[in-house]
């Protein structure tokens, strides 16, 4: 979750907001097996994805709740939130294309998206600033998109209830890809800038 500027940040590594974020981490890998299973011959295992995914949105919420209330905010965990946030995304990606639920166009747009961001960092890195910290809008992109993949996930039956997901989940998508790119577009302006300043100063 995103951190305020004025707290103090520590090189703790075994903090609980920590751990909760590596476990989010080690979930990505079960994920995407959970949700490829179908497409190698093996069960249908949506359900068990759907929870690996619901249990990823809660410890997204705890992480940083707790290192906010309990005072362990730390560099690692700047790197480890937004990281497992990003794997998610791209092993969502992967999984629901692969299933042909997502369109390439969307999944395109995406990583596009996160290519550009690429980029920016390593020109942050050039300059010696690092990467920019997760805003209030990058975060509100990352919420609606982990919203709409469950649905999305979800509308890949039948019944009434599939055909709700699809509505809802096309809905939180739309919106998660429209402030993905905004908070990418934001990222690329305070990118310009930190270099234009850097260059005006030497």
């Amino acid at each position: 979750m995103e951190v305020q500027e004025t707290r103090v940040q520590t090189d703790r590594v075994l903090t609980i907001p920590n751990i909760l974020s590596m476990a989010r981490l080690a979930g990505v890998p079960l994920f995407l097996w959970l949700i490829l299973r179908p497409e190698f011959g093996g069960p249908n295992s949506d359900g068990w994805a759907l929870l690996v995914l619901m249990l990823s949105g809660v410890s997204d919420y705890l992480d940083g709740k707790l290192a906010r209330r309990w005072n362990q905010i730390s560099n690692l965990g700047r790197l480890l939130d937004p990281a497992a946030d990003r794997l998610y995304i791209l092993s969502t990606l992967v999984g629901l294309t692969w299933r042909e639920i997502l369109p390439l166009w969307l999944t395109a747009a995406l990583l596009a998206r996160e290519a550009m961001l690429l980029v920016m960092v390593g020109i942050l890195r050039r300059h010696g600033y690092p990467p920019p910290q997760v805003n209030f809008l990058g975060k509100a992109a990352t919420f609606n998109l982990m919203y709409a993949f469950p649905l999305l996930l979800l509308s890949d039956g039948t019944g009434w209830l599939s055909s709700l997901a699809e509505v809802f989940g096309w809905a939180f998508a739309g919106w998660g890809t429209t402030l993905y790119w905004w908070a990418g577009i934001l990222y690329v302006v305070q990118v310009r800038r930190l270099v234009k300043t850097d260059t005006a100063a030497d």
